[in-house]
């Protein structure tokens, strides 16, 4: 023993007991733990700041419960209204304030960074009582919510946009790709202090629990030292070396849904993959072959590469820039339809459609001048919310001055999509086969049947709006009780028929099983005349 140490020993000898020192030691080592935990509680929120965490996640969750919400709304007009006073802005926008503190992590902010979301991302689900309370008790109304509309990079290596419906992040310099354990290794340059590890579902319907959930995770991981690429967890050696950019993407989600086929990834992945000229290399997660297959002509389009099914892959891909998630417009409740700021339009996309599949016409005024009579197409459906009189319609339609062409969506995109584009009007019931409105030719007219249940709200966001953002007419008829086979099988006075809102109160399955699942539509031909005629109108215009 030290010379030292006997000293130390014999100090405290003369100044306590053996008891006593014991005590002393146990008092000492609680003190410095209750310091350690004092530390952490304190500086918690500056060890986390990237923006992936628990906290923007919550956010997500309540956006995905206020989704279904939304779909059972059964009021015909309603805009959405901010949170209770106390709990909103004021401005015309939300905010959701992230702090850092950090000079490497540059954003529209210094220190604080206010992501902000337009009027119409904003919601009232604490005041809307026409919701059933175990609704709104999962929202926890005393807590405020908004949209996250930001933009976070890190050097030139990384730049992370997270908006209310996607969140898409592009890597520069050496990234690796291995699929097998889903994850994605780059290097950085510059200083970093913030978290290394995160995960990304590359979905654009992000906030959606049911879809996201059928999105494969892929975990993020950063590195300040090149080197240590060669020492991860899964082999990053680099076995294959491409020379152009990559873009991993699920078909997952609603995928094989028409609808949900364009507005969560045909449109979004134009819009993303359209600035490389096809020079670009297609990842592709969550394989699904039978989507591949119906939408060849426009992956092909898009990429001069084939595509990898980036999840079997046991070998490590290095780029030199990944793409990882899709672009989709930064309002929460905007279908079919591209922001402008992509500088790309609908018009753009529509465009590109009719080259892809080799579409004649690009204006009723062009390609319906050679017709003697104007065409309109009647989509018919072979299961739910099915025509019971088409053939009256169609006589009716005729007797208008139409040619009339009766067809369902079922023979493949290419063949479907030029029966849509050689006419000048579309009509349906509501569901996603109207979502073949975008092979129309400009000017055309869509006229969209709504069913009893109360969905003017989705009607009017699903295809309303998004048609008018492509350049066509839009009309609508809704029916009464008397045109619903709902009428006839549960009787006038039933809850389904008379009071849908209290069938929605029961839930999404409830409100689906009536409305959507059980129900077909004789249309009342005297009611619906002035439609068809309202239609060939617009046409002669």
């Amino acid at each position: 023993m030290k010379e030292k140490d006997l000293l130390y020993d014999t100090i405290l000898a003369r100044s306590f007991s053996k008891t006593q020192q014991k005590r002393l030691g146990y008092g000492a080592f609680i003190a410095c733990l209750f310091f350690v935990v004092t530390l952490c509680t304190v500086f918690k929120p500056c060890l986390s700041p990237w923006p992936t965490g628990k906290s923007l996640y919550n956010v997500d969750m309540q956006l995905s419960v206020y989704t279904g919400l939304r779909m059972l709304k059964i009021t015909e007009t309603h805009k959405s209204q901010a949170f209770n006073s106390n709990h909103t802005t004021s401005g015309a926008s939300e905010s959701l304030i992230i702090r850092t503190t950090r000079n490497n992590i540059t954003s529209n902010a210094t220190n604080t960074q206010s992501l902000t979301s337009s009027e119409d991302d904003k919601f009232s689900v604490c005041n809307d009582t026409s919701l059933p309370k175990n609704y709104l008790d999962s929202f926890n109304c005393t807590t405020p919510a908004s949209i996250s509309n930001e933009l976070v990079s890190v050097g030139e290596t990384i730049k992370y946009k997270k908006q209310s419906r996607t969140e898409i992040c592009v890597f520069n310099g050496d990234v690796r790709v291995h699929g097998k354990s889903a994850t994605i290794l780059t290097a950085i340059t510059s200083a970093f202090s913030g978290n290394s590890t995160w995960q990304m579902r590359p979905y654009a319907r992000k906030g959606d629990l049911v879809a996201m959930n059928r999105v494969r995770e892929w975990t993020v991981k950063l590195t300040q030292n090149a080197d240590e690429l060669e020492n991860a967890n899964f082999s990053s050696r680099c076995v294959t070396n491409h020379s152009v950019p990559a873009m991993i993407f699920s078909l997952g989600g609603y995928s094989m849904n028409n609808f949900h086929d364009f507005t969560d990834i045909v449109v979004p992945l134009f819009t993303t993959a359209r600035r490389f000229n096809g020079e670009v290399q297609f990842l592709v997660t969550n394989k699904n072959q039978p989507w591949i297959n119906k939408f060849k002509e426009i992956l092909r389009s898009l990429s001069n590469y084939e595509l990898i099914y980036i999840d079997g892959e046991d070998e490590t891909h290095c780029f030199t820039t990944v793409v990882v998630g899709l672009n989709r417009h930064p309002e929460y409740y905007k279908e079919l339809t591209i922001d402008p700021s992509y500088s790309e339009y609908m018009s753009d996309f529509r465009r590109f459609l009719r080259d892809t599949y080799s579409l004649r016409n690009a204006d009723v005024s062009n390609g319906g001048s050679l017709r003697r009579k104007p065409r309109i197409l009647i989509i018919s459906r072979a299961r739910s919310r099915a025509f019971t009189n088409t053939g009256e319609i169609a006589n009716a339609a005729g007797e208008i001055g139409f040619e009339v062409v009766v067809a369902e969506a079922n023979t493949g995109v290419a063949r479907f999509a030029e029966t849509v584009n050689s006419c000048d009007v579309m009509l349906g019931v509501h569901g996603a086969g109207l979502t073949n409105m975008v092979f129309l030719p400009e000017n055309a007219v869509v006229i969209q049947i709504l069913p009893i249940g109360g969905f003017e709200w989705l009607a009017d966001t699903y295809f309303g709006r998004p048609a008018k953002g492509m350049n066509l007419r839009y009309l609508e008829y809704k029916i009464k009780a008397e045109e619903s086979s709902l009428m006839q099988q549960y009787g006038r006075d039933h809850e389904v028929v008379r009071d849908p809102s209290a069938v929605a109160k029961r839930g999404w399955n409830a409100f689906k099983s009536a409305y959507l699942v059980g129900q077909n539509v004789t249309v009342d031909i005297n009611r619906f005349m002035p439609v068809l005629a309202k239609a060939y109108e617009l046409l002669q215009r």
